[in-house]
């Protein structure tokens, strides 16, 4: 009886992993369950502890009680965090629409035929690859009140009489930070969108040229409508990067002159760490969240590719 049941149980198992093996969607999903495993341990506990830390009056050396919505009724009366999520959406919006312009066109400008393309490619990257805190450094001596590379160049060119203090005044320290962190951007806009510009059919533009289409012509109909899905994916990263940017902050102002540059994820690190209030800066950064789910929306649904460019109806 042994040697009869034992075939059928082989046969059953090798039914179940030949199911297995069949069944494409269960055999993603094993593939995946090591990531997500990844993801519920690296990621969705220190969010569900940072959203539970918020509504808790938790200091460093002490453990909190609940306090409910208090931390958040005293951020909303708190004008330093409203200056923080002024001050972060004049980052975020400023540097991302630059970001795109000048990306988009040294993507235009490398997928021309141009000598030593390969060489300019690897250039542009550069900026990209330098560690953060080592470009912050490098921007940190361009912007130095006295010792500015920078304002030396104006005053030999005759442009300026005196130094110009970039980082003190707070107007002057805004368009820093975003300067130097459209220069550290761009590649990676750059190098997507024309990894993008490579996908089109270069004979979609030459029938166009023949029908006697102009330059912007073809852009707007032909390279726009195409490149929509790349660009969407493109600023979403580089709003997400740009909204949560702490290093380049920190090191080159630290939030100053006056709290002018200090965005949501520099004042809860201040709050949460130095300030010693871990409650407080939890409940920063949780505000953070809608502002980030918004920016996620609005690509998703703004600029997502459409039904047309399907070859559906629109």
């Amino acid at each position: 009886m042994a040697d009869i049941a034992a075939p059928g149980a082989r046969a059953r198992s090798r039914s179940w992993w030949s199911g297995i093996g069949q069944g494409r969607h269960v055999l993603g999903l094993l593939f995946l369950l090591p990531a997500a495993v990844f993801l519920l341990l690296f990621l969705t506990y220190p969010l569900g502890l940072g959203v539970w830390l918020g509504f808790t009056d938790t200091r460093i050396g002490r453990d909190g009680v609940f306090v409910g919505l208090e931390n958040y009724e005293l951020l909303w009366i708190d004008s330093v965090f409203w200056l923080a999520v002024f001050n972060t959406l004049l980052y975020t919006t400023g540097a991302s629409i630059l970001k795109f312009g000048l990306g988009l066109w040294l993507a235009l400008l490398l997928n021309q035929h141009l000598p030593f393309k390969a060489f300019f490619r690897a250039v542009v990257l550069l900026p990209w690859v330098v560690p953060t805190v080592l470009s912050a450094i490098a921007f940190w001596w361009i912007f130095d009140a006295q010792f500015s590379i920078l304002s030396w160049a104006l005053i030999k060119l005759g442009l300026i009489d005196q130094n110009i203090n970039f980082l003190g005044d707070s107007t002057n320290a805004r368009a820093s930070v975003i300067a130097a962190n459209v220069w550290r951007g761009i590649p990676f806009v750059a190098i997507s969108l024309l990894a993008g510009l490579q996908t089109i059919p270069p004979s979609l533009h030459e029938a166009a040229t023949l029908d006697g289409a102009s330059g912007w012509q073809r852009f707007r109909y032909i390279t726009l409508p195409m490149l929509s899905p790349i660009i969407a994916v493109v600023m979403t990263f580089s709003v997400l990067f740009t909204f949560t940017d702490f290093q380049l902050i920190y090191v080159l102002t630290r939030g100053g002159p006056l709290n002018a540059t200090h965005l949501m994820a520099t004042l809860s690190f201040q709050r949460a760490i130095p300030g010693g209030q871990l409650g407080e800066g939890a409940a920063i950064a949780v505000a953070m969240i809608p502002f980030l789910l918004a920016a996620i929306l609005f690509s998703y649904f703004g600029l997502q590719r459409r039904k047309w460019q399907q070859g559906g109806g629109d």
